[in-house]
């Protein structure tokens, strides 16, 4: 079933002569770049209520999904080094969102919990996540949304399995 091309939110008007983009208009990395900055403002206007940034709501994401996740295979699955995923941990920690224990497998590693503020949290974040995937995804087609998927995956490597 195609999605409606309907447009919820707008980015700031075009003024006359902003459409001249030059020799740039060819440069692939600049419609990303352009295309991320659309997303991140939309999402940050959506999380305003919970004051969550995208990295915390990804990891609070993979440790619901993965409870006892070891701090270093959350920052390998999300790409970022140990230094910022343990900043990231502390502050979600801090907020009592997060908790560590020691790992159950390995007595070197802390595995991370959801606390209930936790799953509460991430259950509203989920909502407002779905509201924003459909901001985004009512721009493209199903099929439309697979490709893009699958071609910025090329690029960050990702690659969906099913």
């Amino acid at each position: 079933m195609a999605r409606k091309k309907k447009i919820l939110a707008t980015p700031e008007p075009i003024r006359p002569g902003d459409e001249d983009l030059g020799e740039i208009r060819n440069i692939v990395g600049f419609h990303i770049r352009l295309a991320q900055g659309a997303v991140y403002r939309h999402f940050t206007e959506a999380f305003t209520s919970l004051d969550l940034t995208q990295k915390q709501v990804s990891m609070l994401w993979l440790v619901g999904d993965h409870p006892q996740i070891a701090q270093s295979d959350l920052a390998r699955r999300m790409r970022m080094d140990r230094a910022t995923t343990m900043a990231v941990v502390n502050r979600l920690e801090a907020r009592n969102l997060l908790e560590r224990q020691p790992s159950p497998n390995d007595g070197r590693k802390h595995a991370l919990y959801l606390t209930d503020d936790g799953n509460q949290v991430l259950s509203s974040a989920k909502a407002l996540i779905n509201q924003h995937e459909e901001w985004l995804k009512s721009r493209f087609s199903d099929a439309e949304v697979s490709t893009l998927i699958e071609l910025l995956s090329r690029i960050h490597g990702w690659f969906p399995t099913d």
